[in-house]
């Protein structure tokens, strides 16, 4: 296993055995959304937010 940090709050996060490029994670300490971009070594950036399409 490996690991990185929160890039919100900077929490160590360890990387699921079964991890994968693009999953989503959540942040157990902050809460924030991540996705996981790279696995070996494990790193992740902040989610984009989707932003509302008001139905269009």
């Amino acid at each position: 296993m490996s690991n990185s940090s929160c890039p919100v709050c900077d929490n160590a996060l360890i990387a699921a055995a079964n991890a994968q490029v693009s999953e989503l994670i959540i942040c157990p300490d902050c809460g924030s959304e991540l996705e996981i971009k790279t696995v070996n070594p494990f790193s992740v950036v902040e989610a984009p937010r989707e932003e509302e399409d008001w139905g269009e």
